[in-house]
């Protein structure tokens, strides 16, 4: 048998009511509206469930059962679609991101933190993640990507200004080893390699010259797939690394790593926060996009020069 959710609703409001045109006016509807459907889930159900007489409505024993049985389940789903709905009226819930690992950016303590005082009903879930996948089909409410590996169906924000990748290396290595003059020159050289996870293959160098793009298969003496470690190792001397500037900004600022080769480290677009659709979007993705563009890609952390 297949079962009429709303035609249980309005039997719920008969009995309720004791009446059918109460019960019509309560649900906006045609009082005939109301007596089809009862006597279309009597016919379902094979069974009589109000007793009607020209003055009164009265349930007979298999209404008074039914009502009592699918009374408080229907309060409940009243109540979860009321609480659903509040959603739409202020920003909380569960607010789920994937992040690339290398959005500076967006991962700075500062633009997150902010975002968190001001909205303390979300609760922010961050996957920081290089793999490429479909954030919608994985559940999630946004991502953080470079916009050039973002689908052309998604809407995007940017979060950062023009990135460049640029090759870095300890003083001290410099001063033993002797500076460089092209990325030809990587291949006599110690490097530090990154891969975002043991199934891929490390990332290539790339490099343009006088707007030709090209990449250097270097020989990595150490490979890493975490971008802390091969930060430290390259503060320690172990050889050149390569990545986004701005995640070895702060050690450029203390002189502890110096760029080699930014002659031919070009600019490309940066960091985008992207989205699925404008349509009946949830307050707690809203107020994370105003957020960013409150402040602005500088603000949430991005670096120009």
């Amino acid at each position: 048998m297949q079962t009429d959710l709303n035609a249980l609703a309005i039997f719920a409001h008969v009995a309720e009511e004791r009446s059918f045109r109460a019960a019509a006016d309560r649900l906006g509807v045609t009082r005939s509206a109301v007596s089809q459907t009862i006597r279309r889930l009597e016919e379902t159900m094979g069974i009589a469930l109000v007793r009607r007489t020209t003055r009164s409505v009265s349930l007979t024993e298999a209404g008074e059962r039914l009502y009592e049985d699918v009374a408080p389940a229907i309060a409940e789903m009243i109540a979860a679609i009321e609480a659903a709905a509040n959603l739409r009226e202020r920003p909380r819930g569960r607010l789920r991101l994937a992040v690339s690992s290398i959005a500076e950016s967006f991962l700075s303590g500062p633009f997150l933190a902010g975002f968190s005082e001001a909205n303390p009903e979300i609760q922010i879930d961050i996957t920081v993640s290089d793999d490429e996948f479909d954030i919608v089909a994985e559940g999630y409410d946004a991502g953080v990507r470079l916009g050039e590996v973002i689908a052309q169906d998604m809407i995007a924000l940017p979060v950062s200004g023009d990135q460049r990748q640029i090759a870095v290396c300890a003083p001290a290595y410099l001063e033993h080893h002797g500076a460089l003059g092209h990325p030809i020159e990587l291949a006599r050289h110690r490097c530090i390699g990154w891969r975002p996870s043991p199934r891929v293959a490390p990332y290539r160098w790339e490099f343009s010259d006088n707007g030709k793009e090209f990449s250097v298969a270097v020989a990595d003496t150490i490979t890493t797939t975490d971008m802390a470690l091969m930060i430290r190792l390259a503060v320690a001397g172990a050889g050149i690394t390569f990545g986004m500037e701005e995640s070895f900004r702060a050690w450029i600022d203390r002189g502890e790593l110096v760029p080699v080769l930014v002659d031919y480290c070009p600019r490309f677009t940066g960091f985008y926060l992207y989205y699925p659709s404008r349509r009946n979007m949830a307050p707690k993705l809203r107020a994370l996009i105003d957020h960013v563009q409150q402040f602005g890609p500088i603000a949430a952390g991005s670096r120009n020069g």
